[in-house]
């Protein structure tokens, strides 16, 4: 798929009064066409099936990320979503990490968060790079840190590499419990609240000793699940 069909393709399905509406919520300065979630998910399979190679897949992410068009960001986030890269997913992750800085967005940052939630669990010594990022100048790369780690939370019964990067996230919450941006107050509230599904002890500890650091709307969200 080359870069101007992928572009017809999109287009095509635009809606230019859905597209008014997500400019005015969306707020960032570019493009928007108006399209669904399904649609650039769609999308994004069918282009990531027919890809000849890893490498022809990040060159029509980058070409998708580079129009700076609104759907075309996500649809590049949504290229990386398989569980495995064959025989090797490092020039995709490359590629994601890359567009951490650039990230202005909450919904573009969380489709390419879900590709790299993919490429993290299929190598977690990536963590060594989330953590740099807790301590960047910019808030969506301090936010990523937490997005992208938020599939160590789905066992009951996790894994020593689970546990150890829950304990590992955990630190960073702390470091970054007074942040005063209200998308870092989120993003460790919903970390903490998903952790307390799974294991209620480890998010109540972390609350009793540092919950109180926190905005009154994070801790409140944060504890929402525990009795």
């Amino acid at each position: 798929m080359n870069i101007d069909d992928a572009l017809q393709t999109l287009r095509a399905h635009a809606d230019p009064e859905k597209a008014a509406g997500m400019a005015a919520y969306h707020k960032a300065d570019r493009e928007y066409l108006g399209l669904s979630n399904a649609v650039t998910g769609d999308l994004a399979t069918q282009w990531r099936k027919t890809a000849a190679d890893h490498d022809d897949l990040v060159a029509l992410a980058q070409s998708l990320w580079d129009t700076d068009i609104f759907e075309a960001r996500i649809a590049a986030g949504k290229l990386f979503l398989q569980a495995r890269m064959r025989p090797d997913d490092q020039a995709a992750w490359e590629w994601i990490a890359s567009c951490v800085p650039q990230f202005d967005s909450w919904a573009i940052a969380d489709a390419v968060a879900q590709g790299g939630q993919k490429r993290l669990i299929q190598d977690p010594s990536r963590l060594d790079q989330l953590e740099v990022w807790t301590h960047s100048d910019h808030m969506w790369t301090r936010r990523a840190a937490f997005v992208f780690t938020q599939p160590f939370l789905k066992s009951r019964h996790p894994s020593a590499t689970e546990q150890a990067a829950r304990t590992r996230v955990l630190g960073w919450a702390e470091t970054l419990a007074e942040d005063p941006e209200w998308f870092i107050q989120k993003a460790i509230a919903w970390w903490l609240r998903d952790l307390s599904k799974r294991d209620q002890d480890a998010a109540r500890g972390w609350l009793e000793t540092h919950g109180a650091r926190l905005k009154p709307f994070a801790a409140k969200e944060a504890a929402r699940y525990l009795p």
